[in-house]
């Protein structure tokens, strides 16, 4: 049996390695196309920094939702607080049938104007792409009702972290194109969460060379499906070769779709590079699927959407670039099972070896004729493009995390193989059926409190900015600032603020609401929803029960902790409003 196996090992060696090199040779012709439009780049000392656009455009943001009502009133309430922008509207989309999400949804309208429910006329799930066609609709009756028309969209998804400076960027871009990319980053996870980590690897490689390589060679610039913004003219041209269809609703990647349409009606894209600021990496940040399961139902879509459907509506035609590009895109098709087989390959060669070692008997493979020039030149190539991704995933993830990225890889080569064998047999029986392929939602995750940080306006900007306080004044202070205080409680004991001013301002930066609360309106049943050491312990009030919701006042920004505490009291939802620390003590003092 042994022999049979060595035999039928040593015959796949040369035609898999020959496969193996031709995949790696066009992977280091790209990686050839990247450094030489870098050192382009750095040669002609062109500016770094791009030029602001004199006036904010009227910005849509496209939300589609589906069974997102756990998530959606976080993403709302952290972006509108920490959008470095001014001129800009959210359009929800949501379904008849899916109450909870609408509900939210509704809530959102009523506390923030910038924020408008459009309602599919058909219930859910469909595709994303129809949500966002019906959202579109939304927007254009927005613009009747108003008088006044927007002049990009952009889509985002209900678990998107969007950075402060987004929104100009794409603004200032948009004088130039008609389809701006903004990079798409995973969120960064500990070093044992493989599956995400497998993510982390990918977009940083991904948003580092391949999308840049992509509109260096001519190419067209795929939407990444969120921070992607399309000017007008660009969905005037998308309405008009599509009866009105914005996006493609029997696309599975409808943000694929997108960018190939655009390129053929002769748009202008382009993909914003990388680029650091004061408020972290100028780019859209989520979490990723976490678990295997998810992250194989994602990837099945992907495979089955840019690889096969892309394939059956636009075959191979278009310029060279526009080809190799298709062949990039579709590659993965023979070359994840192919990366798979690989490692069961090797697997087999090291345990024999090691097997026949210890036995002392001769290694059965090296009765073959091996292509060891051919082994060597795939390892060489392995080295190398494991090396490049290192390298990126270190830029934005560490050092400490990109050692990871070869074990990560492994059990990628697992997930893809798997995803491509579903997403070739889903499409298959479709197509056997006459059936249309089915949208393979993934479930969204909006990030913790605590992971938001990162994002939020600087509470000195916000004083500044908004003239509670010259630039001069808080300089000062924060220089004087002693330690163990806040900045906020120093410059109330300055007289710089009064405590109404400060909580004003903390409302802005955490998008919380704020306001004095009066004791006689506070029931006292309500009151003592908590128990007295909770409110004691951890200065929380809980002053209105509604809508599902419990009330929560607090002088105190509330933390992840605190929500966990107090979620082991109440099932309901916790909403909290910031209160000055003397009217909590009133509200304490008088009610418990």
């Amino acid at each position: 049996m042994w022999a049979a196996l060595d035999s039928f090992v040593a015959a796949c060696l040369f035609p898999t390695a020959a496969i193996i090199v031709a995949s790696g040779v066009d992977d280091l012709v790209l990686n050839a196309v990247c450094l030489w439009a870098w050192l382009r780049r750095k040669a002609s000392r062109a500016p770094t920094q791009d030029q602001p656009a004199q006036t904010e455009k009227l910005i849509a943001v496209f939300v589609p939702l589906w069974h997102e009502y756990q998530v959606i009133r976080g993403m709302v309430e952290h972006n509108v607080a920490a959008i470095d922008y001014e001129n800009y509207h959210f359009f929800i989309g949501a379904y008849p049938n899916d109450e909870p999400t609408l509900d939210a949804v509704r809530d959102l309208e009523t506390r923030y104007p910038p924020v408008h429910l459009a309602v599919c006329p058909h219930d859910g799930p469909t595709s994303k792409a129809d949500c966002l066609n019906w959202i579109y609709q939304r927007m254009l009756l927005f613009e009747e009702h108003h008088g006044v028309q927007f002049d990009i969209v952009v889509t985002h998804d209900a678990e998107d972290l969007i950075h402060p400076g987004a929104f100009d960027k794409i603004n200032a871009y948009a004088d130039r194109f008609e389809m701006i990319q903004i990079p798409v980053l995973p969120l960064p996870t500990p070093f044992r969460d493989f599956v995400h980590g497998i993510y982390c690897d990918e977009f940083a490689e991904w948003q580092m060379k391949d999308m840049r390589a992509r509109q260096v060679m001519g190419s067209f610039v795929p939407s990444n499906g969120v921070g992607t913004g399309f000017t007008r003219p660009a969905l005037d041209k998308l309405a008009t070769a599509e009866h009105n269809l914005i996006f493609e609703p029997a696309c599975l990647t409808e943000d694929y779709e997108n960018g190939l349409r655009l390129h053929k009606l002769g748009c202008a894209q382009v993909f914003v590079p990388l680029a650091r600021s004061s408020d972290g990496m100028v780019a859209t940040r989520e979490f990723f699927p976490r678990t295997t399961r998810s992250a194989i139902r994602q990837r099945t879509r992907w495979i089955t959407g840019i690889a096969l459907q892309s394939w059956e509506r636009h075959g191979w035609h278009g310029s060279p670039a526009e080809v190799y590009w298709f062949w990039r895109d579709r590659k993965g098709l023979l070359g994840n099972p192919l990366s798979l087989f690989t490692n069961v390959l090797f697997v087999y060669g090291l345990l024999t070896w090691l097997g026949a070692r210890i036995a002392g008997v001769p290694w059965g493979l090296a009765r073959h004729t091996l292509p060891n020039n051919l082994l060597l030149a795939t390892l060489v190539i392995q080295m190398v493009q494991s090396a490049i991704r290192m390298v990126c995933t270190g830029r934005l993830y560490g050092a400490l995390f990109a050692l990871g990225v070869p074990l990560r890889a492994l059990c990628a080569n697992w997930i893809n193989s798997v995803a491509t064998f579903r997403a070739i047999s889903q499409y298959m029986r479709a197509r056997i059926r006459h059936e249309p392929l089915i949208w393979l939602k993934t479930e969204h995750a909006y990030p913790s409190r605590n992971a938001l940080l990162e994002h939020k306006r600087k509470l000195g900007e916000i004083l500044v900015g908004s003239a509670y306080l010259d630039e001069n004044e808080f300089t000062k202070a924060l220089a004087t600032q002693p330690t163990g205080m806040r900045i906020g409680e120093y410059l109330v004991k300055l007289g710089k603020l009064s405590q109404d001013d400060l909580y004003e301002a903390l409302s802005l930066q955490q998008s919380l609401p704020s306001g004095r609360l009066e004791p006689l309106d506070i029931s006292a049943n309500v009151a003592r929803a908590l128990p007295r050491h909770v409110v004691r312990d951890w200065r929380v009030f809980p002053f209105r029960i509604a809508s599902g919701s419990m009330f929560l006042a607090s002088p105190e920004i509330p933390t992840d902790e605190l929500s966990r505490m107090v979620g082991s009291f109440t099932r309901l939802a916790l909403r909290f409003h910031l209160v000055t620390p003397s009217n909590f003590q009133e509200l304490a003092d008088s009610l418990l």
